[in-house]
């Protein structure tokens, strides 16, 4: 069931997302080699709490951190650890939540550790310019998967790229996860209407290769990988849709 938010819900969740946005670039901050994961896990943690917020992942479905980090070939959902320590030539993905007020604001970037590949560095830049170009085509009136699914994959495949297609964006707000679901790729399934006030997540989860399958790790219940071991790269914001395009309320 799709919520149409009222404009009091509206600038709940947009004071949350501000807030989702201000931590991600505090953590952004301290990504460098010979940092480990444990330690931007408890930097976020603390910022959060000190604007008298919840970090949202924290005991989600028994998620035992207040972020994500997702190095390399890790899709999402990496679980940081004082024994995973970033080094040159890495990509990272972060991806948090914070519970403002009862509201929730989403949103990841990945970036470079120090020299990357070639490969690495392309990966980059089209995930974050498949977003881009994807929030930049929400209008009410078209559906999801004209506007971001469609557009997201006719973009990466480009480049030899694909997108994720097990895991996607969804409704989030005055929950973590709500409707509706968010496919990055082209499916008939993604023929809902965009219609104003909804708000929802647009993160594409593209891999650098022509595979979209991915692993899940049954040892620790989330730390999704590439099949192939394939680089992977997500960017992620939190979008508004108004009555003549998308507000990004994550920024």
């Amino acid at each position: 069931m799709i919520i149409i938010k009222t404009d009091s819900q509206i600038a709940g969740i947009r004071a949350s997302s501000k807030l989702a946005a201000a931590t991600l670039r505090q953590v952004l901050a301290q990504v460098k080699s010979g940092v480990n994961t444990q330690i931007l896990n408890d930097l976020a943690h603390q910022f959060i709490i000190s604007h008298q917020a919840t970090p949202a992942p924290l005991n989600y479905s028994g998620f035992p951190k207040s972020i994500c980090t997702s190095i390399n070939n890790v899709v999402c959902h990496g679980i940081p650890s004082i024994k995973d320590v970033l080094k040159d030539g890495d990509i990272i993905n972060i991806d948090l939540t914070t519970i403002l007020n009862g509201y929730y604001g989403d949103v990841s970037a990945s970036v470079a550790v120090g020299k990357v590949s070639a490969q690495a560095s392309k990966l980059l830049e089209v995930t974050k310019k498949s977003l881009d170009i994807a929030i930049a085509s929400i209008k009410p009136g078209k559906t999801i998967n004209e506007s971001i699914g469609q557009v997201i994959e006719n973009y990466v495949t480009q480049f030899g790229f694909t997108p994720v297609r097990d895991l996607g964006g969804h409704g989030v707000g005055l929950n973590f996860h709500e409707d509706p679901f968010i496919y990055h790729y082209f499916t008939p399934d993604n023929n809902i209407i965009l219609k104003e006030g909804m708000i929802f997540t647009v993160e594409p989860m593209i891999n650098a290769s022509n595979n979209w399958r991915v692993t899940f790790d049954k040892n620790d219940g989330w730390t999704v990988r590439t099949s192939d071991g394939s680089l992977s790269a997500q960017f992620e914001h939190t979008i508004l849709v108004t009555p003549t395009g998308a507000e990004i309320l994550t920024q």
